[in-house]
């Protein structure tokens, strides 16, 4: 099932959420943007998630940016997987 909703991982730890919306958002419209960061130390941990406006737009930023090289670290992008509906079953 194709998703609007994309995991974005291997991302260097300095990199701002305005940097993030810059180079994805040439797929399409952003709706929704979450960093992940540690709960303790509030550190990003190197991954993310991007909801955009069209499913058409998610399967794009997959297709063009898995593997693609961000400043020095090759990207791991796929379809987002909803854990916490897997952890209810």
């Amino acid at each position: 099932m194709i998703s609007k909703k994309i995991y974005v991982g291997n991302l260097k730890f300095t990199l701002k959420e305005e940097n993030i919306r810059q180079i994805f958002s040439v797929y399409g419209a952003i709706q929704d943007l979450k960093m992940i960061h540690d709960r303790e130390t509030g550190n990003f941990r190197g991954f993310a998630f991007i909801t955009y406006a069209t499913d058409e737009a998610a399967s794009d930023a997959v297709t063009q940016m898995n593997g693609q090289e961000v400043d020095g670290r090759s990207l791991k992008v796929t379809f987002a997987e909803d854990k916490r509906k897997e952890r209810q079953q």
